[in-house]
């Protein structure tokens, strides 16, 4: 299964972007990491693919939101109110069918993942 991910960009603090991801094939779970410049990659979201469990970074509560388009299956990670602090790639993960189970932080437990998208929040 190959991913791809989009919607990185410039944009000012306050704002939002919503990035997307799309599967090449089937998956059960999947999230969303990040990584900034010089620092560790860093969890934000995951979700089960029905979308009745979701998990959140404590820091993205009330602002990032991860979910499936109905339509198409798009992945997607929608982002509110942005800071300078989230400036980071951001990836999408997802587990095979097979490696179902309760969702994790831990990007060990993801089989695929996509390139990064970038995005910068300026202040």
């Amino acid at each position: 299964v190959q991913l791809q991910a989009s919607g990185g960009g410039l944009v000012q603090a306050g704002g939002s972007l919503r990035l997307s991801c799309t599967a090449s094939g089937r998956i059960s779970s999947y999230a969303w990491f990040r990584q900034a410049p010089g620092k560790e990659r860093e969890f934000v979201a995951a979700s089960s693919w029905r979308g009745d469990r979701k998990y959140y970074a404590d820091s993205m509560k009330g602002r990032f939101a991860i979910g499936r388009s109905n339509t198409d299956n798009t992945l997607y990670l929608q982002m509110n109110s942005l800071k300078p602090e989230d400036t980071a790639d951001y990836y999408c993960a997802a587990r095979a069918t097979y490696n179902s189970g309760p969702l994790t932080h831990l990007g060990s437990m993801y089989d695929y993942w996509s390139q990064g998208t970038q995005v910068t929040v300026s202040s």
